[in-house]
């Protein structure tokens, strides 16, 4: 706890200084919002009453800027402003908005401060705090870390409630009437006397009106949209296959590219031999790119054959060359000059286990790749006046500021436009199709050149989950857990990943420890140390980061504990649960799976938790150890997230993160050869097969008072439930993902 305080203060003081010397002024500016870029370029007659709420005289449009990657962000964002606009999703049109400082994510500070994220203590909300504002003064604009709900929970209600209640005084200028006794119902104000004024019909009166931004927020028994099923704005199109995504773009006079990029990481390209790509058919230019060279052709199968023709020779990876050595690297980073922080260090760890350890045992996981079903994509224009670029992704204003660099030119002559994705899990937070795609546009001015990875290169050079090794050992006595120490080594995600971006990461990086540091668990000798290791192959965010591959570690090494002291895995667990809203996901899937109900010979249940992301999300598997292999049968899933925006959606979330957590622990893995990957399609990276796919059924819970995002939280219990199930059907523990390299899966 001590160096907790340490750390914290530490936050607490450097931002006190970056505002002194005027803190008024540094408080004003964190309170001042950011100017409203919809107020750009605004036609005759419309109103941008808020960031997030643009009328004109034709239609009501909604802005949604946190990127859909088919989690449903569009949906949700949707339907929290029109909860307090009083309109219905089958009235308005979304638009992702411009790149811009107003659509920073306000919720992102939450896990970068070194408290967990059920320390509610003035010190750590000051901390978080703190580290909103320069989240805010930067203009941080991403999606990502599950934060899409918890970002606009309140923040786009507000604006919808400011542009209705705007309305409203707007409608009563108009009509000599108080504005208390109008009220709102479908995109109308109504009048005392019945008659109703639509939105549209007012935008230009409204548009003349000051904002009111003195609003009272509507009580749960009021809402409309919010806690009910939904059907998701999307949903028609993506049934019939009209859902136009990046890799759709079509536009008159486009041009198509691929590239050829170097076998490696990172690598350079010494030199390459493009002579039979530039005879083939088609073939319109062959130029060089950052890391590969470029194919532009008249159509995109025909640019992928001319870039797998062209010879290339790279200098050596800049990390091991082949598995051993990335292995090796971890193993020898468990030293003290490693140690990159230790935010858990209660009790006397040392002294408990200065006899020995009851348990002695060391984790494995892997490197993965994203591999989104839509392979990544960008189409660019530039030209005298200015660049568009089209693409999905989850950092608009990197995606703008690195297009202007390349492209030479001032950051608001480059015009993005966000496109629906199909498929991320961290993926879109890179942008270097985007470069690529403008290395390429800057050969074919006024010419949209559209780049698309072909799945080989796009797995190829995916920046993948992190590879990471943990080393546990404990002590149980009397039945019970006593000592727990457990130690991680990875490379920094953050580091490797906001590099490419140019930001360094000072401090520690806690997504080495996320979800095994912060665990709601009172043992009462209980340490979690990370270690940084070396750069190895660079690496990206992936669905739950770090906590993707701690949370196996630490449940499975809490549950290996549990085993030896010859406790029940629930009832120990719940002993041991010092955070309430977790005890009660844990007892909620106890009840769900009949918790200690008789189970057939072969057949085995495991349970398992992690807090992730400030969500407790518990998980029960039950397995069946069949002549063919492991069949995994049934899955309960009970995760506290404070409100349920969607039952639907959150639901099929929960259902996704499962399947998804599953079937990479059981067969999914990215190896390096002589620095190349090796996995560069889906029939060597398979995940979970349709005929594989267990019952699932889910519970949210609605006990704590923040609000929460669910897109992350279902994957890190998955795998330990997994394998804890496997041990009580067959006797094995495995410590190392992918499972099928000990167990065939039926």
């Amino acid at each position: 706890m001590g160096r907790i305080g340490t750390i914290a203060r530490r936050t607490f003081l450097i931002g006190s200084a970056a505002i002194a010397g005027g803190v008024a002024f540094g408080v004003w500016r964190y309170r001042t919002p950011h100017a409203n870029p919809l107020l750009d370029g605004l036609p005759e007659g419309a109103a941008a009453l808020t960031p997030y709420v643009l009328i004109t005289t034709e239609a009501i449009t909604l802005i949604t800027p946190r990127a859909d990657k088919g989690q449903g962000a569009v949906s949700v964002q949707a339907a929290l402003i029109a909860e307090e606009l009083d309109v219905d999703l089958d009235q308005v049109e979304t638009d992702p908005g411009p790149p811009d400082p107003a659509y920073y994510n306000t919720a992102l500070s939450g896990d970068a401060v070194p408290f967990r994220s059920t320390d509610d203590s003035f010190l750590a909300e000051t901390a978080r705090t703190v580290m909103d504002a320069p989240m805010k003064f930067l203009g941080i604009q991403i999606t990502g870390g599950s934060t899409t709900v918890p970002d606009g929970y309140e923040k786009l209600r507000r604006a919808g409630a400011v542009a209705r209640e705007t309305l409203k005084a707007a409608a009563a200028r108009l009509h000599g009437v108080a504005a208390a006794d109008l009220r709102t119902e479908r995109g109308a104000v109504i009048l005392p006397d019945g008659a109703r004024l639509s939105y549209q019909s007012l935008a230009a009166a409204a548009a003349a009106t000051d904002p009111v931004t003195d609003v009272a927020l509507r009580a749960p028994d009021q809402w409309r949209l919010i806690g009910k099923p939904m059907q998701r704005v999307d949903i028609l199109a993506k049934s019939t296959g009209t859902q136009s995504y990046g890799i759709d773009m079509a536009l008159p006079g486009m041009v198509h590219a691929a590239v050829r990029l170097s076998p490696v990481q990172g690598g350079t390209v010494l030199r390459h031999d493009a002579r039979a790509a530039e005879q083939m058919r088609g073939v319109l230019r062959v130029v060089p790119v950052t890391g590969g060279v470029g194919v532009i052709a008249d159509n995109t199968w025909r640019a992928m054959q001319a870039a797998q023709a062209i010879t290339l020779e790279s200098d050596p990876a800049p990390y091991p060359a082949d598995m051993a050595g990335h292995w090796q690297t971890l193993s020898e980073s468990f030293t003290p000059d490693r140690q990159d922080s230790r935010l858990r260090d209660d009790g006397d760890v040392d002294k408990a286990l200065a006899g020995g350890a009851d348990i002695e045992i060391e984790y494995r996981a892997p490197y993965l790749a994203h591999a989104p079903l839509e392979p990544v994509n960008a189409t660019v224009l530039v030209t005298d006046a200015r660049v568009d670029v089209w693409t999905g992704t989850q950092i608009p204003r990197f995606v703008q500021k690195n297009v202007a660099r390349i492209a030479g030119v001032d950051t608001a002559r480059v015009h993005l436009h966000a496109q629906m994705i199909g498929g991320s899990f961290g993926h879109r937070l890179e942008d270097q199709v985007v470069r690529h795609a403008t290395e390429l546009a800057m050969a074919m001015p006024g010419r949209p050149v559209k780049l698309t990875y072909s799945r080989e290169e796009d797995m190829a050079h995916d920046f993948p989950r992190q590879i990471a090794m943990a080393r546990g050992r404990g002590q149980v006595k009397d039945g019970r857990i006593e000592a727990y120490d457990l130690g991680i080594a990875m490379p920094s995600v953050m580091a490797s990943q906001m590099g490419r971006q140019g930001l360094p990461v000072p401090g520690p990086d806690l997504q080495i420890v996320a979800g095994a540091w912060d665990q709601p668990y009172a043992v009462p000798h209980y340490r979690v140390t990370g270690y940084r290791a070396p750069e190895l192959a660079p690496v990206s965010s992936w669905r739950s980061v770090g906590a993707s591959s701690n949370g196996f570690f630490h449940d499975s090494l809490l549950d290996e504990l549990i085993h030896a002291a010859g406790a029940d895995p629930l009832e120990e667990r719940l002993r041991l649960c010092s955070h309430a809203p977790s005890r009660k996901v844990l007892e909620a899937v106890g009840e769900m799976s009949g918790w200690g109900s008789a189970l057939a010979p072969g057949r085995g249940r495991g349970v398992a938790l992690c807090l992730s992301f400030s969500v407790p999300c518990a998980q029960v598997v039950e397995v069946t150890d069949t002549p063919a292999g492991i069949r995994i049968d049934r899955v309960f899933v009970a995760a506290e997230v404070g409100r349920v925006i969607d039952p639907v959606n959150f639901e099929g979330l929960v259902k996704g993160g499962v399947i998804f957590g599953l079937g990479h622990a059981m067969n999914c893995q990215i190896t390096y050869a002589d620095g190349a990957t090796e996995q560069r399609n889906f029939d060597v990276y398979q995940g979970m097969r349709l005929y594989q796919c267990p019952e699932i059924m889910v519970r949210g819970l609605e006990n704590d008072d923040k609000v929460r995002g669910i897109g992350e939280p279902p994957v890190p219990p998955a795998a330990p439930a997994l394998a804890n199930a496997i041990f009580v059907a067959t006797g094995r523990r495995l410590r190392e993902m992918p499972f099928d390299k000990f167990v065939t899966f039926a």
